[in-house]
């Protein structure tokens, strides 16, 4: 039997890079997944190819940011399946790297309210379904906010607000069943790449310094096979002992900040 077989997935943010790689793992292990995302045409492509693998999705238009649209999501994911059994808290969205002192309010609010808030949102529009199903969620942490680049005022401030909020959700929802964990990524995607060429920019011209290590195992992360792997372990009845942790899969680059 595949691990997640008769689960309902929602993931955040699955038309591209992890989340599109979550999305397809899921699928692979027999989910059937809602996609909220705010550019519906990424999300219906990757609903073909997960259509593709005997699977079976919904495409739902959502800007993640603007709580009305998390509360249709989750309504139309549960008027489809039923219920829900597994949240991924995946979309973001980040501007490009600046100095703190240049930040202004409308940047700081849109990382938040598309990170920390729409993961608030999502988790509490779906409790009710998490607690019946003994659900699980999983959140986005970054090695950007744990290794503190330069830069990355809001977004890595956003991440570690993440990171806080799964483990006070693991603490209140833990006698209820629900396991609540983060996954803090590195994978070869588009917007990682533009994020790392950004800073390396920034730095240059800022005179702030940066060094960006790599991971000890040389190779890139993939977004299906690694990240993705890691999301069905944790989603599934084999992690039902694990809550309130980081993991980071990034081929060991944050092993200092992960003991």
């Amino acid at each position: 039997m595949k691990k997640l077989e008769g689960k309902i997935a929602i993931v955040t943010g699955a038309g591209q890079g992890v989340g599109r790689g979550i999305a397809l793992a899921f699928a692979k292990e027999g989910a059937r997944l809602a996609l909220p995302a705010r550019t519906l045409s990424k999300v219906e492509d990757v609903k073909k190819e997960i259509e593709t693998l005997g699977s079976e999705a919904i495409a739902i238009s959502c800007d993640v940011s603007k709580k009305e649209d998390v509360i249709k999501a989750v309504a139309e994911t549960v008027n489809r399946y039923g219920a829900v059994d597994i949240l991924v808290n995946n979309a973001q969205s980040f501007v490009p790297a600046h100095s703190l002192i240049d930040y202004e309010d409308d940047e700081i609010s849109l990382v938040f309210n598309s990170g920390f808030m729409a993961s608030f949102w999502f988790m509490k529009e779906c409790f009710p379904y998490l607690k019946e199903s003994k659900g699980k969620v999983i959140n986005m942490g970054s090695a950007i906010a744990t290794q503190a680049f330069p830069g990355y005022t809001a977004y890595a401030a956003t991440k570690e607000a993440v990171r806080a909020l799964s483990r006070i959700a693991a603490k209140e929802w833990g006698h209820l069943g629900i396991n609540v964990n983060c996954i803090a990524p590195a994978a070869e995607t588009n917007a990682q790449a533009e994020s790392v060429k950004e800073m390396q920019e920034w730095s240059a011209t800022s005179g702030t310094p940066m060094k960006i290590g790599s991971p000890v195992l040389l190779r890139k992360g993939r977004p299906e096979e690694d990240i993705g792997r890691v999301a069905v372990f944790l989603s599934s009845e084999d992690a039902s002992y694990l809550s309130g942790y980081t993991y980071w899969v990034d081929g060991g680059f944050c092993m200092d900040s992960s003991r």
